[in-house]
């Protein structure tokens, strides 16, 4: 049992029938038609795309991978706001990029460690002198709603929210990386519908073809209209693929005819629940979680490594992060199917203890 899903990737689970049945329909028509050229499964795709982040007269183009989509992103915001310095937070992963993952020049790291404890988090002011140490140069927001380089962090609203109002009067652009928490994973279509903001870019990934690869990124109808006035020029091989975007479309369809993003929330808070019964601070020392993605905190990396090799002898794959177990399971996960990972976490957990106690 993948409680993984292929790495955040095949959210309505592997071998998905509808998903395959597209992919034989499509490479039976055209795979591959080049950058240059539309496709009516493209247009049909994007405007499935369209409906469902709520920017329905805004323009979408189809990528890869995460990484790229967020890599385009930045140039475009960069493009158009005619800045360079970046914002993001202190523990986002955007992406496998150098120009992404090495932040030294032309980046400001927003380090919200403390904000966690701060008795003001839940009614965070905009008069914080971290907020007054932000550089006018800014040119984007790049805010990852909950993934915090996978180690599974939300951080507060009042305080994201500030973020984006000081990036807006700086005359800043928000991009909203949702390669991990978008499509349905948080109960929600999308990771910042819990922080009520509007994204000016969203950056789709990984569940948006169910284990293949492509990826979408997502511009209001304003952005849009402002690139038009410039040159900017992107173009790559696999750049709006009529089979991608087939797939994509496939995906949200199903999402939609099934209503899972109601279901993963609801199956949410019971696995949420589930997962905290497990908590004794000796083995499991706390829980975390949002829709179908949930963090287990573990007493060390040897007692993680112990946990996590007995749970894949008996079937079961989760995210081993040392002393964190990250679990994101495909979101078509049965109830029945994660109480039995849950009983299995269970009784390791439980041997541990009566061998700690010999």
């Amino acid at each position: 049992m993948d409680l993984e899903s292929g790495i955040w990737c095949t959210g309505l689970g592997h071998k998905n029938e509808r998903i395959n049945a597209v992919i034989k329909k499509q490479i039976a028509t055209i795979m591959h038609a080049g950058f240059c050229y539309s496709n009516i499964v493209l247009e049909e795709a994007a405007q499935a795309i369209l409906s469902v982040t709520g920017l329905n007269d805004g323009e979408v183009v189809f990528l890869s991978s995460g990484s790229e989509a967020v890599e385009i992103s930045r140039q475009i915001t960069k493009t158009i706001s005619g800045k360079k310095t970046t914002l993001v937070l202190h523990d986002a992963y955007l992406g496998s990029y150098s120009s992404l993952a090495e932040r030294t020049e032309n980046w400001h790291v927003f380090d919200w460690e403390q904000c966690k404890t701060c008795d003001k988090k839940d009614n965070c002011s905009v008069h914080c002198e971290k907020f007054r140490t932000l550089p006018d140069e800014i040119s984007e927001f790049i805010f990852e709603p909950g993934s915090s380089s996978g180690f599974v962090r939300f951080p507060p609203k009042t305080m994201i929210q500030n973020l984006v109002d000081v990036v807006r009067k700086k005359n800043g652009v928000v991009v909203i990386d949702e390669i991990t928490t978008g499509v349905g994973r948080t109960g929600k279509w999308f990771g910042f519908q819990h922080y009520d903001i509007q994204p000016d870019v969203i950056a789709l990934g990984k569940g948006l073809g169910n284990g293949y690869p492509v990826s979408a990124t997502v511009l209001t109808s304003a952005v849009a209209k402002e690139l038009y006035k410039t040159n900017f020029n992107y173009l790559q091989s696999h750049q709006n693929d009529p089979l991608g975007a087939a797939i994509a479309k496939e995906v949200v369809r199903q999402m939609q005819d099934d209503n899972i993003v109601k279901d993963v929330a609801q199956k949410g808070k019971k696995f949420l629940d589930l997962l905290q019964s497990l908590v004794d601070d000796e083995v499991v020392l706390e829980v975390r979680g949002r829709g179908l993605l949930f963090a287990v905190d573990l007493a060390s990396e040897e007692v993680g490594n112990e946990i996590y090799d007995e749970l894949i002898r008996q079937g079961f794959i989760v995210c081993n992060r040392k002393s964190l177990f990250r679990i994101d399971p495909p979101l078509t996960i049965t109830e029945a199917e994660f109480d039995a990972s849950i009983s299995a976490f269970k009784a390791i957990k439980d041997s541990i203890k009566r061998q700690n106690l010999k």
